[in-house]
Formats: structure tokens, sequence, C-alpha cells
């Protein structure tokens, strides 16, 4: 079962700089073991993402791509 995730950051519509600064916020502000959901259709966002998880504090824990409505989401973990 996975765990409920804390926060939802849900970037399906757009995604800017601004969004890209709300998500390191949140996961700055994280206490250890919440989980962070974030929602994206953009491919381009997707890789941007990935370059922002601090990899010494937070894990991934979780990805699921769907093909068929067009949204990734990755769930990061404050470790």
């Amino acid at each position: 079962m996975k765990p409920k995730a804390n926060y939802v950051l849900d970037f399906s519509q757009t995604i800017t700089p601004v969004a890209l600064l709300k998500m390191t916020q949140v996961m700055r502000e994280m206490n250890k073991d919440e989980v962070l959901e974030i929602i994206t259709r953009d491919t381009v966002a997707r890789t941007d993402v990935f370059k922002l998880i601090p990899t010494a504090s937070c894990e991934v824990i979780d990805m699921e791509f769907n093909k068929d409505a067009n949204f990734f989401r990755i769930r990061v973990k404050r470790v």
C-alpha cells in the first residue's frame, strides 16, 4: 500500500518556473517521512522535476506514467 501524500502539487494544467520554485520550497519544508506527490503532463517539466529533487534529503518512492490520460505522477519522500 502506498503511503498517503502529505502534499500534492498538481502541475497538470501548467508548469512554470514559479511552480518549480513552489515545489522546491515544499520539499525544503517537509518533515522526515512526509510524502510529496507531483502531477504533470509536460514531458520537459518531468525532467526538470527530477533535476530539482534533493537526493541527499529526498527519495523517489513511486512513479506512474499513464499513457492514456497523458499524465505523469511522481511521489517523493523526505528521508
